[in-house]
């Protein structure tokens, strides 16, 4: 059994992950799927826990990162409506980048054939290009650049990036800082929107809703484009 164990560690590993995935994916599709459509539900989830609160929400950001299909932003309104604006950012972020460092350390671990089966057929550009790019033998400055820029741009799948990211070669150190660096706009923007979601304010957040759904139509329908132009460049 021992020697079973040894020889086929990596397969047991990757099963379990998988399991894992498929059981998160349940639990979000039959019981709580509801519940991660709605802020005022959303807290309602967290302040269930009490004194444990903010540990859940980090643990619920973790696994909305670890398992992508988890609508990241409205979680991310959801802290700023939770915590205000600037705990709201800071935890979150803070969820989101332990939860893109496993990610990374996840994809890095199983290699190209994991992350492939992970991403759908409509993300598997994203792969292409980054791998276009890391083939070119790019100083890992410019790929970090890259990454960054990536990060920054609303509407790009940042989630399954991070999977993506754990094949580059990018170093664990850069890839959580040019990645973190690249989310704190668009969380901070998140959780001021959630902040001033259930106060008297309409016009500021018809104004942020407006430009947020821009931004990300403009990732969702120019991404493509735009990353085939960072990268040839």
């Amino acid at each position: 059994m021992k020697r079973f164990l040894k020889e086929y560690k990596a397969q047991i590993i990757l099963g379990i992950l998988i399991l894992f995935l498929m059981f998160i994916a349940y639990e979000y599709y039959y019981k709580y799927s509801e519940i991660f459509k709605n802020p005022h539900r959303i807290k309602k989830f967290i302040m269930s826990y009490g004194n444990y609160s903010i540990l859940a929400f980090i643990i619920l950001q973790i696994l909305q990162v670890i398992a992508f299909f988890i609508p990241g932003e409205l979680v991310q309104i959801a802290g700023g409506y939770i915590y205000g604006t600037l705990w709201g950012t800071i935890i979150s972020l803070l969820g989101i980048t332990l939860g893109s460092a496993m990610a990374y350390s996840i994809s890095n671990r199983f290699g190209k054939p994991f992350v492939k089966k992970l991403i759908s057929q409509k993300d598997t550009w994203l792969l292409h290009k980054l791998e276009e790019l890391n083939s070119k033998g790019s100083e890992g400055n410019k790929l970090n650049k890259v990454i960054l820029v990536l990060y920054l741009i609303p509407g790009i799948p940042k989630d399954i990036l991070a999977y993506i990211c754990g094949i580059l070669e990018i170093t664990f150190k850069d890839f959580i800082l040019y990645s973190t660096l690249g989310r704190i706009p668009g969380i901070f923007i998140s959780a001021y929107f959630g902040a001033k979601f259930s106060k008297d304010n309409m016009i500021m957040l018809i104004i942020i809703a407006v430009v947020m759904t821009a931004l990300f139509l403009v990732g969702v329908l120019k991404g493509k484009s735009i990353i085939s132009k960072i990268t040839h460049k």
